[in-house]
C-alpha cells in the first residue's frame, strides 16, 4: 500500500521527474560538449540545468498546486527552497571554486613529484544561470503534471 501511495503522490512524481530530467539533460549537453557519452553525468553534481533547483522548485510548486498555496506544508517546502537554490548557487559553487584552486596549487607546488593523485571535485554548485533553468525545468514539469492530472 506505501508504494502504492508513493508511486500515485504527484508531487513526489514532479520532483523525480523534474530531478530525472535535469540529469539526462546534463548527459546530453556533456556528451555533446565532449563528443562521448560519460554515464558517469548521470548521478554527478553541478553542471546545466541545476537537478537540485528543479527537484525542489518541483516538490515546492506541486505542494501549492496540489495541497494549497495557504497550507503550512507549501509554507514549509518554499522556505525548504529558497535555501537548497541559495545554496546550488551559492555555498556549493564556492566550495567547488576553492576546490578548483587549492588542485592548481597543488598541481604547481609538485611538478612531478605528486604525493598524491587524488584531486577535489571541483563541479559541486552552480552558476545562477544553471539554477534558474532548474527552476525553470521545476516549474514545467510540475505544470505538466498538474494539467494532467486535472
Amino acid at each position: 500500500m506505501a508504494f502504492k501511495q508513493i508511486v500515485s503522490n504527484p508531487v513526489l512524481q514532479a520532483a523525480i521527474l523534474s530531478w530525472f530530467l535535469a540529469q539526462l539533460i546534463k548527459l546530453v549537453i556533456e556528451t555533446y560538449r565532449n563528443k562521448k557519452v560519460d554515464w558517469h553525468v548521470l548521478m554527478s553534481a553541478g553542471g546545466m540545468p541545476s537537478s537540485h533547483a528543479s527537484s525542489i522548485t518541483a516538490a515546492m510548486l506541486g505542494a501549492g498546486l496540489f495541497e494549497g498555496f495557504d497550507t503550512p506544508l507549501f509554507g514549509l517546502a518554499f522556505v525548504i527552497s529558497m535555501i537548497v537554490l541559495y545554496d546550488a548557487a551559492g555555498v556549493r559553487r564556492q566550495a567547488g571554486r576553492q576546490a578548483e584552486k587549492i588542485n592548481k596549487m597543488i598541481n604547481e607546488l609538485l611538478q612531478g613529484h605528486p604525493l598524491s593523485q587524488e584531486q577535489l571535485q571541483e563541479v559541486l554548485g552552480h552558476t545562477p544561470f544553471q539554477v534558474f533553468m532548474g527552476f525553470l525545468l521545476g516549474i514545467g514539469v510540475t505544470l505538466v503534471i498538474w494539467l494532467l492530472m486535472r
